[in-house]
């Protein structure tokens, strides 16, 4: 492969691409030569590598090989500064930005198999752990030790932004590391299925069964989506049995557990139920604490004058419960806003940028349903707890009622007042205030608050 016959593939490259995605992206690749089969090309900046080898990595190999059988894989550098500079940062280090052709996809070979781009915020350190996802999350890094298979499949099911692709992600980061000689693969149904239907097409159907088979780690994302398509079930459950036969590692997710996805073959999900099925449960509110918590230090870094009042990271993870990914954008959101109005993010700010998310993820728990179990945890009549007596037996739990309506319902200080006998707003606030005081000062308050908003929660 010579430089002339580089500048001969580009026009070719512009029409299939688009003159504008060919300005941006793959005009700026400066052909570097070729070094045992692997192309290299030279790049202005590591982003730049990166996004032409996830984008358009496989669309340049097939051009190439057209030229020259004996390249398999490309490689992105960033450009030298000068003829001094010999610190140049291979894209390739980061192992999703690697492709390679079928010729070079032998088991052993060490090279990584063109699959998904990882997420590099995605592994086991930012991965915060709690109650709901500790066994998953200890599935995981069994499996990414890279040891003797012990459960295969391991399969792992929950809802939106609980934190599957998280753990995916972080398994083949870890592989990659502790065990780079593996070919690990990680992609989507969906992106299964679209190779499937592409070969059958094309007429390489061993070609795709020969990429598919050869890997030691298959992690297939979404696995829900494959279900209702009978033609693409048959290669996966075909692929699934000749991976499991090698006593290769297969790792798969999905929405629901096994049993539970409408319309996927039965002889599949009885070959996902032999393995370990791990469900990530909903977050909890500890759990949910610990994410924001985590997360702010990450947004610190970013906005360093930002002021963060005390109560307001409880007020989301109490408010916010059903997605971690909702949870970390209202995050972002709240910070950013701050930022740009230059004020602090109090709790008055927060309900004010975040009204439609809290309102979105009201979990409909009625004032009523908080004086009950109030009423309940303390011993005392409901009618008492509302009534007009002041005796301090009725007054505190009245004040812990009303402490919970204003963090856990959106209704108004007027509204929660005319709920307890028709007091005015300026009791109910007053309440609100004595409580958030003594829960800091009293342990017995503050365990009392966090037993009746689990029940409440529960």
């Amino acid at each position: 492969m010579t430089l002339e016959q580089w500048g001969a593939l580009q026009d070719s490259l512009c029409q299939t691409v688009g003159k504008n995605n060919y300005t941006n992206w793959l005009k700026p690749l400066k052909f570097s030569g070729v070094q045992d089969g692997v192309a290299k090309f030279h790049v202005p900046t590591n982003f730049l590598g990166s996004y032409v080898s996830q984008n358009f990595g496989e669309l340049i190999l097939a051009k190439l090989s057209t030229e020259s059988s004996s390249i398999r894989r490309l490689q992105f550098e960033v450009a030298p500064q000068g003829a001094q500079n010999a610190s140049r940062q291979p894209t390739t280090a980061r192992p999703e930005l690697a492709v390679q052709s079928k010729d070079a996809m032998a088991p052993g070979g060490g090279d990584t198999l063109p699959g998904a781009p990882l997420d590099a915020r995605f592994t086991f350190d930012t991965f915060v752990v709690g109650k709901p996802n500790e066994l998953a999350h200890a599935a995981a890094r069994r499996v990414a030790e890279g040891g003797p298979v012990t459960f295969n499949p391991l399969f792992l099911y929950g809802g939106v932004g609980l934190g599957k692709t998280h753990l995916m992600h972080a398994i083949s980061w870890e592989l990659r590391v502790r065990s780079p000689q593996m070919n690990v693969l990680y992609l989507s149904a969906e992106q299964f299925m679209y190779r499937f239907v592409q070969a059958l097409r094309d007429r390489k159907m061993m070609d795709f069964k020969e990429m598919f088979r050869s890997v030691d780690v298959l992690m297939v994302d979404d696995v829900q989506f494959i279900a209702g398509k009978d033609s693409t079930q048959e290669e996966f459950f075909h692929t699934f049995n000749a991976l499991v036969d090698q006593n290769k590692q297969i790792i798969i997710s999905a929405d629901r557990a096994p049993g539970e996805i409408k319309d996927l073959e039965n002889r599949i999900k009885s070959r996902l139920q032999s393995g370990l099925v791990v469900d990530l449960h909903p977050t909890d509110y500890e759990l949910r604490l610990g994410i924001l918590q985590t997360k702010v230090d990450g947004h610190r870094l970013q906005y360093p004058d930002l002021e963060l009042e005390s109560g307001v990271l409880e007020f989301l993870a109490l408010r916010i419960s059903t997605n971690v990914r909702v949870l970390e954008g209202a995050l972002t959101r709240l910070f950013a806003f701050a930022s740009l109005v230059g004020r602090p993010i109090t709790m008055d700010l927060t309900q004010d940028c975040l009204s439609d998310v809290l309102r979105a993820s009201e979990r409909k728990i009625t004032i009523e349903e908080i004086q009950r179990k109030v009423s309940e945890h303390y011993n005392i009549r409901l009618s008492d707890m509302i009534g007009p007596k002041r005796v301090r037996s009725f007054a505190r739990p009245r004040q812990v009622a009303m402490y919970l309506c204003k963090q856990m319902t959106s209704r108004s200080l007027p509204e929660i007042g005319r709920r307890f006998g028709g007091r005015d707003h300026t009791t109910v606030m007053h309440g609100v205030k004595r409580i958030e005081e003594l829960k800091v000062q009293d342990g017995q308050i503050a365990e009392d608050l966090e037993l009746l908003r689990r029940a409440l929660e529960a």
